[in-house]
């Protein structure tokens, strides 16, 4: 039996970045080897390949509604108070249909579609092969080159705040200086091998739900889809809508791209990488991606120690590209390696059939 799945590893090298900015590189302990490892979270990876399929169709993410609502706080002032954002649960924006979506509004329907793109964190290969440097590093946030264009403000107890002349009076007692800077303290960067994962429910990927049980969709806007070429088909879950074969014959090559070209770019990193991509593993079963690209513990050391491992027969097909080799002992790769695991995965989408997904219940 063909499997609905699509299951894809890509092998990536990290070089001296910060996969986020809040509070600095996210990380966890590993329990065997007890060593930090840095890691970019799932949702992270996902946001990242949603803005490069967005970036390749050239058409704008779906917008999303940010509400506040006022309040009157003390002494009757004004305050305002983040609700939850609303998402148009709209499948004609190409991130809403492969990304997923949920809004629940009181006295409305709560509509939620799971995003047929299941996708891991990127961690390090294996705990020895990377994670947060030793060495940690303070940071700052300079403008002292040019201080009469970045103002400093000094507020007294009260918050009152100061004027220039009681500013310098106050320097001048206390024998102190204010400079234009933010120290950063303590910080750690990424090195290493990472590898992500993704999986691909095909039977959902360009399908949505009509079950008005656990709808996906409102009511008005399943009319609104049929009346765009939206097709009534059924899949393993019930019945549901299927997007025109045109949505679906530009969307195939733009996933393909990227699955594999994603960044993580400026607003969700601190410093840029390249990230370049050594190696990818595609298969219809998750078990073989785990064989095909693997960490392997070395036997000739006293202290703890892996090599990073590209295996053909593991059953996965693999990619390698040309930047393996300064990574990987042996590991030859084809300048033209991504662009053929851009078209394998392509013709795996392609290949699926989504308007016969159901087999007839045989008679008798």
């Amino acid at each position: 039996m063909t499997s609905p799945y699509l299951y894809l590893r890509g092998l990536r090298h990290a070089e001296h970045t910060v996969f986020s900015v809040q509070d600095g590189q996210k990380y966890y302990t590993d329990v065997q080897f007890n060593v930090r490892q840095a890691y970019s979270s799932g949702q992270q990876v996902k946001r990242s390949i949603m803005d490069a399929l967005t970036t390749g169709l050239n058409v704008a993410p779906a917008p999303i509604t940010f509400n506040w609502q006022t309040k009157k706080g003390k002494n009757n002032e004004t305050q305002f108070e983040q609700k939850e954002p609303w998402s148009p649960c709209d499948p004609t924006h190409v991130d809403q249909l492969l990304g997923g979506y949920m809004r629940a509004e009181t006295g409305e329907f709560t509509i939620k579609r799971r995003s047929p793109l299941s996708i891991s964190a990127m961690r390090p290969l294996h705990p020895l092969l990377g994670g947060l440097e030793r060495e940690r590093e303070n940071l700052t946030f300079d403008r002292t080159s040019h201080p009469a264009n970045h103002p400093v403000r000094v507020r007294d107890e009260k918050g009152n705040e100061l004027s220039k002349e009681e500013v310098d009076a106050l320097l001048l007692s206390t024998k102190r200086n204010l400079p234009n800077r933010i120290w950063i303290p303590d910080h750690s960067r990424a090195s290493g091998l990472f590898v992500y994962d993704v999986a691909v429910d095909l039977r959902t990927l360009f399908c949505v739900s009509v079950n008005t049980l656990e709808p996906e969709l409102h009511p008005t806007k399943v009319a609104e889809l049929k009346a765009q070429g939206w097709t009534e088909v059924c899949n393993a879950f019930g019945p549901c809508l299927l997007a025109p074969k045109s949505v679906r014959e530009a969307t195939i090559p733009a996933l393909a791209y990227a699955l594999l070209n994603w960044r993580i770019t400026s607003n969700q990193a601190r410093t840029f990488s390249l990230m370049e991509t050594l190696a990818v593993a595609i298969s219809d079963n998750a078990n073989h991606l785990a064989g095909a690209i693997r960490g392997q513990l070395r036997e000739d050391t006293e202290r703890p120690a892996a090599k990073p491992m590209l295996d053909e027969t593991a059953g996965a097909k693999l990619y390698v590209s040309l930047p393996a080799s300064g990574y990987i002992a042996g590991a030859y790769g084809a300048p033209n390696a991504l662009e053929q695991a851009e078209q394998d995965i392509a013709q795996r989408l392609r290949e699926f059939d989504y308007e016969n997904q159901t087999v007839p219940a045989s008679a008798g």
